[in-house]
C-alpha cells in the first residue's frame, strides 16, 4: 500500500496504530490510577463538512505540533509503512515526539494529514497523554519547514475499538485541508495494552 504524497487519497492497513498501544507504564504502575483521559461523547464528531475552512496551503513538511489546551509541543519526525501496511511509530524512548505519515499530505494542504504519537512509555506518560481531553473547537498548530504555521480547529474527538476502527472515516480523502491526530485509548488489558484509540479530527482555518 503506498500514499500518495498531496492527493490524500491513501489507504492505511487498520493496524497503523497498534504499535502506539503497550501500555508498558500502566503493567507497572496500575491502570486505575493512571489511566489516560478518554474523550466524552460530548465531543464525537458532529457535521462540520461546512465549517469554514481556510485556502490550502502549498505542500510543505512540518517540523512540529503545538496544541496549547492540553499542554503539548512536539517535533515531528517523517514516518512510512511497514510491509504489513501499517504506519511506523516514533522510538518509544523518545516521549515527547510525534510523527506524521511523509508519503501522504502534509498538514496545511488539500487531504487528510496523518499525525501519530504515544500516549505513554515505560516510564511514563508520552506526548499524546492528553490527547483525549482535547475538547471541540481547540486550536492546533503545526510548524511547517517553509516557516509557515498551518493553524486547524479541532471537529471532534473520538475514541474507536481496535476491532471496529473506521479506515477511511479517519484515513480517507477530503477535499479541503484536514487532519488526524491519533494515539492509543479506550479500555485498557494487561495482556495486550490499550484497546483502541483516540482520534482527533481537525480543518485547517487559518495559517500564519
Amino acid at each position: 500500500m503506498r500514499g500518495h504524497h498531496g492527493a490524500g487519497n491513501f489507504v492505511i492497513a487498520a493496524v497503523t496504530v497498534i504499535a502506539l498501544c503497550c501500555g508498558a507504564w500502566l503493567l507497572r504502575s496500575g491502570a486505575s490510577t493512571h489511566a489516560p483521559p478518554q474523550p466524552s461523547a460530548a465531543e464525537a464528531r458532529a457535521d462540520r463538512a461546512d465549517a469554514r475552512s481556510a485556502p490550502a496551503l502549498p505542500p510543505s513538511p512540518p517540523d512540529r505540533i503545538h496544541i496549547p489546551s492540553i499542554r503539548v509541543n512536539a517535533p515531528l519526525t517523517g514516518l512510512g509503512l511497514n510491509p504489513a501496511g501499517s504506519l511506523d511509530v516514533p522510538p518509544a524512548e523518545k516521549e515527547n515526539l510525534a510523527g506524521w505519515y511523509e508519503a501522504g499530505t502534509t498538514p496545511g494542504e488539500t487531504g487528510t494529514a496523518i499525525v501519530a504519537g504515544h500516549v505513554d512509555n515505560a516510564d511514563g506518560p508520552a506526548v499524546f497523554y492528553r490527547l483525549g481531553a482535547l475538547k471541540k473547537g481547540s486550536t492546533i498548530e503545526v510548524a511547517r519547514r517553509d516557516g509557515t504555521a498551518a493553524v486547524f480547529s479541532v471537529d471532534a474527538v473520538e475514541v474507536y475499538d481496535a476491532k471496529d476502527f473506521p479506515d477511511e472515516k479517519v484515513y480517507g480523502a477530503a477535499h479541503r485541508p484536514e487532519l488526524r491526530v491519533i494515539t492509543c485509548g479506550g479500555g485498557y488489558s494487561r495482556a495486550t495494552g490499550y484497546q483502541g484509540n483516540v482520534v482527533v479530527f481537525a480543518h485547517l482555518t487559518g495559517s500564519r
